[in-house]
């Protein structure tokens, strides 16, 4: 299994970000690239991963700022060569309002594009194969769902073009997983108020997605029971999927 010793993670300031921080600062991170837009949780974050042995760099970023997060992805890969960069930082939508549709495709697809493109790039120059990307994706990403249609839809991109890039970059000795996890304790599930079948605490999602990493696992897809059902929705012609996802419990 590969041993990653500096890693970035946006969005690093709760749910599977911060667990992931945490997880990675305890099994042989060096060093810690981290963001996010809250100063209070990134430095209580921060603090936390120092606390574990890592040397911790966080800064206050927003994902959608293409400049800054290239400039920052860039003077990260300076200080320690990067080996591992998680593009987490993600929103959830609420209602389906104008404003909250196009700050979700900016935080959920934009911003991975933001951190992904400046990595691809610096990963290029460089001959070594310990290289990987991981893009947050999500169960909602294998169709889209009537009550989050925005979240689905931007996680589907991310899910689609994850699993694309991982081809294409293969011959450059980069490495691309997939993450698609089901519900999983967040500052976003907090908020749900349907019913969230197979809920996962963080910690124990962030052992999961971290392992298939190191694994080199394409797509890291759980609980496999929402795995394979969310897979075998998107299989049924419209008419039967229509009528199963449009009696869905709707969010309140």
């Amino acid at each position: 299994m590969t041993i990653h010793a500096n890693v970035l993670i946006t969005g690093a300031t709760s749910g599977i970000g911060e667990a992931l921080a945490l997880y990675y600062a305890a099994n042989g991170a060096e060093n810690l690239f981290i963001c996010g837009r809250d100063k209070t949780r990134l430095d209580d974050i921060k603090k936390r991963c120092c606390d574990l042995g890592a040397k911790v760099h966080a800064n206050i970023i927003d994902v959608a700022d293409s400049e800054t997060m290239r400039k920052w992805i860039e003077k990260s890969n300076k200080i320690a060569a990067l080996n591992l960069v998680i593009a987490n930082a993600g929103v959830s939508t609420g209602e389906e309002t104008e404003a909250n549709v196009r700050n979700t495709v900016q935080t959920n697809v934009c911003g991975v594009v933001n951190t992904v493109l400046p990595v691809i790039e610096l990963f290029k120059l460089r001959n070594d194969t310990n290289k990987h990307i991981a893009m947050l994706a999500s169960i909602a990403g294998y169709h889209g769902l009537p009550t989050a249609p925005s979240y689905s839809a931007s996680k589907a991109f991310v899910k689609a073009w994850g699993e694309a890039m991982r081809l294409s970059l293969k011959n450059e000795g980069i490495k691309v997983s997939v993450i698609c996890p089901g519900f999983v304790r967040s500052r976003i599930t907090d908020k749900n108020t349907c019913p969230m079948p197979f809920f996962m605490e963080a910690p124990r999602a962030a052992q999961i997605i971290a392992r298939g990493i190191a694994k080199n696992k394409g797509i890291i897809a759980f609980p496999w029971p929402l795995r394979f059902s969310a897979w075998l929705m998107s299989c049924l012609p419209n008419v039967l999927s229509d009528l199963i996802y449009g009696n869905l419990p709707k969010k309140v």
